[in-house]
């Protein structure tokens, strides 16, 4: 899907206030049945767009099945989380992960940076590790 198909699908990505609410919209948050404090929660929504949702779930697949192979931060984040959850959380907080990168990039006009670190309003930023030369 291209990223002009997606904003066809979609419509304008500002319409959600951050990627929770895009994740949630696509229904990669798991369905929550709470009542006297106690909460429970349930499989997935599948709510919006089920060719979307289905994208984001086989790219996440794939990554799942080859993470231990790679060395970038979010490889090492799956590979740390499929150990604790399993292979399907794993792979659908990953979908989830990516739909929230695909909401800041399109709703912020941003290029996609591996190293990016968002920073709260207020914060110093961290300051990058320099390797000797």
């Amino acid at each position: 899907m291209t990223a002009s198909a997606l904003v066809a699908t979609v419509g304008n990505f500002k319409q959600f206030k951050n990627g929770a609410e895009f994740g949630s919209w696509l229904g990669l948050v798991p369905r929550q049945n709470s009542s006297g404090g106690k909460t429970q929660l349930g499989r997935i929504t599948k709510r919006g767009d089920d060719y979307l949702r289905t994208l984001l779930i086989q790219g996440a697949k794939s990554a799942v099945m080859t993470a231990h192979k790679r060395t970038d931060k979010i490889s090492q984040w799956l590979v740390q989380l499929l150990a604790r959850v399993g292979w399907q959380k794993a792979v659908v907080a990953l979908a989830n992960k990516n739909a929230r990168i695909v909401w800041a990039l399109l709703a912020k006009g941003r290029v996609f940076d591996p190293n990016y670190v968002s920073v709260k309003p207020g914060e110093v930023p961290p300051i990058p590790a320099v390797m000797p030369a």
